[in-house]
């Protein structure tokens, strides 16, 4: 899986539960959450003041380590 700021995290979370660590490690403990579910990585990122080019970056280290 190839992740862009434009992915959905229930997506990248159904592809993988491993990555919730990395969503909950910058404050969104709310992935549970229908609406959550349904955001994509760049609007959760600005509603919780993160940097989502960061979040992606790692979310596809994560990927690739696992190849």
């Amino acid at each position: 899986m190839v992740v862009t700021k434009q992915s959905i995290i229930g997506d990248v979370l159904d592809y993988d539960r491993g990555t919730a660590e990395f969503f909950l490690a910058i404050g969104m403990h709310c992935l549970g959450c229908p609406a959550s579910r349904g955001e994509s990585i760049e609007a959760a990122c600005n509603v919780h003041g993160t940097n989502a080019d960061e979040l992606v970056e790692k979310l596809n280290a994560y990927f690739a380590s696992k190849n």
